[in-house]
Formats: structure tokens, sequence, C-alpha cells
């Protein structure tokens, strides 16, 4: 009887040491971004990243910043209160004033000049040295879609000049800000959740998010013109803590970047999809959607960067390898 005890104590014992072995092994992996957990973009990242890690991985999606707050998210990662988030070019901008090229107006020509640019190499001098100095790991560059002009008004807004006066919604942070003067307009900082809000109210005039961000989150209700200025063709950055990445095994790195690129991939055919199918919809819905003086914005956003503090602090020849990247 004695020895059946014992070898039940042994059992269960051993079983108990299993399970907190399996249990440590796990990976948990606390995520937060600023969209609606309905937005197909907060779906993607649930079925191409998320199911994709598997058993091994905990993956915790918080979305519509309801754990950390729009801008915020950096420090969160770097003071151990957050693993991975899916950031802005300007959210590291105070840190390596040098990144802030990324954000400048027409800088990329279209999709397929920024794919090119971010996975042909000539930016990964830039991005290692964004990568040493915060202490995060970038895992891929998810398309967001084509940044436009959309706004309430009684008329179409041709070049810089005529959005002045305009208060146009920008994200919270200089470089933001700056992005909107460089456009011609009165930035105005309004969190993301808030713009639908700030446009019903007039507390605003105009928003200048992509085709599937302004559907998404209803704007198209509210907005009666939209000018396809195309000015910032957007990558997020999806961005790990480089303390949770190092502490993961080398199978587990390569698991994550695997699920990663698969998010990627999926998240910019998803974009490019609705980019080709949302103008007619806007159209249908009596929106005036036209194409301003795209030459005399770029001019305008070009003086404005080139003569300004921040230009000061960009890589030496950089513009014109980006530009070069294609030709």
């Amino acid at each position: 009887m004695r020895l059946t005890l014992k070898t039940t104590l042994a059992t269960s014992l051993v079983a108990l040491t299993l399970g907190a072995g399996a249990a440590q092994a796990t990976v948990d992996l606390v995520y937060s971004d600023t969209v609606s957990e309905n937005d197909v973009r907060s779906q993607l990242l649930q079925s191409e990243f998320g199911d994709c890690l598997g058993d091994e991985f905990n993956f915790q999606a918080y979305h519509g910043a309801t754990l950390v707050a729009q801008g915020t998210e950096l420090t969160a990662m770097q003071r151990g209160n957050l693993d991975m988030g899916n950031l802005a070019i300007f959210d590291f901008q105070n840190q390596v004033p040098a990144v802030g090229i990324l954000g400048m107006p027409f800088l990329f020509r279209d999709y397929a000049h920024m794919r090119a640019s971010y996975d042909g190499g000539v930016l990964d001098d830039l991005l290692g040295q964004v990568e040493a100095e915060t202490g995060v790991h970038f895992l891929a560059f998810p398309y967001i879609g084509a940044r436009q002009l959309s706004y309430i008004g009684d008329r179409r807004y041709m070049t810089p000049e005529d959005l002045a006066g305009v208060r146009l919604r920008m994200p919270g942070g200089e470089g933001w800000q700056f992005v909107g003067q460089a456009m011609g307009a009165t930035p105005v900082p309004v969190p993301f959740t808030e713009v639908y809000t700030a446009l019903q109210t007039h507390a605003i005039d105009a928003q200048d998010n992509g085709f599937p961000a302004t559907h998404a989150m209803h704007f198209d209700e509210l907005i009666n013109h939209l000018a396809l200025t195309n000015h910032l063709i957007a990558a997020n950055e999806f961005t790990i803590s480089q303390s949770k990445w190092d502490s993961m095994t080398a199978d587990q790195q390569a698991r994550v970047q695997m699920c990663a690129d698969r998010f990627e991939a999926a998240l910019d055919a998803e974009t490019l999809r609705q980019e080709s199918e949302l103008q007619a919809t806007f159209e249908a819905a009596g929106i005036d959607v036209y194409t301003p003086d795209l030459e005399a914005f770029r001019s305008h956003a070009a003086a404005m960067y080139l003569n300004s503090d921040y230009s000061a602090a960009w890589p030496e020849g950089l513009i014109d390898a980006i530009a070069a990247v294609g030709r």
C-alpha cells in the first residue's frame, strides 16, 4: 500500500512538474493599438498573426487604445509594460530624429515604391539605428493605405493655399502636426478614437486617413469632399520589444517572424483591395472625390521640410536613394 501511495505521489509530482514547465514555456505577448476590434486590421491581426502562433504563445490583443493611449506604446514597451504594437513612424521621431524622413509627405510614389523601399535594403541602416537606440525589434511593415484629405466644406481645395485656416485633424506629436502644416492646413491633435465626434461637432474640418480607416470608422458618413492627395503611403511598424524578442528561443523567434510576415501580406492585400473598391462606394454616397494640384502640394511640403530643423537629422543622400528605388 505504501509503495502504491509513493508511486502515485511520485507520478502526481512528475505530472505537476511537467505541467508547470509547459506553463512556463508559453510565451505571453501583450499587444496594443488604436483601431477598433471590429476593424478588418484587428481581425487579420488575430487570424494571420495571433492564430498562426499556435499553443506555445498566448497572444493578447487590446484595441481602441483601451490598454495604452495612442502615442505612448513605444514608452510602454521600453518600460516593460507592453510587448508589441503597430506603431507609426512618428512614434520614434523624438528619440531618433533621423527616422522622421520616412514621415515626409510624398516621399513614396505609391504602394509599390514603398514596399520596394522597405524590402530592398535602402532603409536597413536607418531602421537598424532605430532598433538600436529605442530597444525594439521591427517584425514587419504592414500597409494601411494612402492618406487622403477628406473634409466637410463647400468647395474643393486644390492647393495648399486653399487649406489656410482649415482645421485638419492629425495625431498628437510634433511630427504628425508638421505634416498638417506642410499640407497648408492648421493641424489639430485629436486621438483616432475621437475623430468622428470631432467632425460631427465641427471641432475639426478635415481628417486625412486612408480609404479603409475612413470607411471603417464611418468618417465617410460626415465628409462631403475627398481630395486624392496620396500624401503619405502609410506603412505601420509592427514592433516587439527587444527584451521580449531576446527572451525567446530561436525557434520561437522564427515562428513569430513567420506569422508577422503573414500578417503583413494579408493586410497589404486587403488594404489594396479596399482602396480599389471604396472610391466608388464614396462617390455613390454623394462624396465629391477629386484630384487636386498634386505638384503644388509636393513642392510646398518639400520646401517646408527641407527648410526646417527636421531635415537636418536626415541621413545624407537617403532622399535620393529612396527616390531611385524602382526607377
